[in-house]
């Protein structure tokens, strides 16, 4: 946490610093984020996350893990997300994120941990992978639209890129419980999903240097070996110090839960999460 916060007064405090370098460019307009026809967001995201998974199994074993838990948060993770539009026309928008939060812990494990057909082992040494990628596209149609505001409705695709690896000291079961074989084992399990997007955003001029944008998501689905639901709530403000460029901080929660059926990559239950602060730029052409 110590080493995010500390990247985030960085971010923040040197754009600050050079606004107040610039007094010229204080004359920016937070109007261009609402008629502009790109605008950029790229920051550093400060924020807490949850994993938990169950893995089915042979043994029929499957307990739900959750990971945070069981090899401690450590300090919450920094991580950058970028986010575009592109105004085709003022009612008509695209809109691009991309968001990378991968993990990798390493714990002497204080109990047994059961995930899939593998147990590793108690008093042992072992290592968690997690990789999670957000990939997002969507459609915008602004039907309502002013001088100084515009709510636009969403719809598009999201596709979620997740893998958990566990390494270390394992018990493998046979299909009636018992142990075959103990070694260092790796087990992975993969889940790629596209999910539908469906949301809403507004964004409002409320001063002349000042914009603020709200966005929501929310979804149950149930496609082909996908079976389960999300959701993405963010807000944010945005100081414009310049015509084309502004510093902005915001709050963003997304949770997601997957039941998915697809073997051999991945067999089981996923919930993940990830909420927290953004200190991003902004640019605007």
């Amino acid at each position: 946490m110590k080493v995010a916060a500390h990247n985030l007064a960085l971010l923040v405090g040197g754009l600050l610093g050079v606004a107040a370098a610039e007094p010229a460019l204080a004359q920016g307009s937070a109007q261009g984020l609402l008629d502009n026809r790109f605008v950029f967001n790229a920051g550093v995201f400060v924020h807490s996350t949850s994993t938990k998974a169950s893995l089915n199994g042979e043994s029929g074993t499957n307990p739900e893990i959750d990971f945070d838990k069981t090899f401690g948060k450590g300090d919450d993770a920094t991580r950058a997300r970028l986010d575009a539009l592109w105004r085709i026309n003022p009612k008509h928008h695209v809109r691009l994120m991309y968001f990378d939060n991968s993990r990798t812990y390493s714990r002497v494990l204080a109990e047994d941990l059961p995930w899939g057909d593998y147990i590793f082992k108690a008093g042992s040494e072992a290592k968690y992978e997690n990789q999670f990628k957000v990939w997002e596209l969507a459609y915008e149609y602004a039907f309502v639209r002013a001088p100084s505001y515009e709510v636009a409705a969403m719809l598009g695709a999201h596709v979620t890129d997740m893998s958990l690896k566990l390494s270390g000291q394992a018990d493998v079961l046979d299909p009636n419980g018992n142990v075959i074989s103990t070694a260092f084992s790796t087990r992975s399990a993969d889940a790629t999903a596209p999910l539908p997007v469906i949301g809403i955003r507004a964004g409002w001029v409320v001063a002349p240097q000042w914009y603020i944008d709200v966005q929501g998501q929310i979804f149950k689905f149930k496609i082909n070996e996908y079976d389960g639901n999300w959701s993405d709530i963010r807000v944010g403000a945005t100081w414009m110090f310049h015509r084309n460029f502004g510093i902005g901080l915001g709050y963003d929660r997304f949770s997601a839960r997957l039941d998915v059926s697809k073997k051999p990559e991945f067999d089981g239950r996923l919930k993940l999460g990830y909420s927290g602060l953004q200190a991003y730029l902004t640019g605007t052409f």
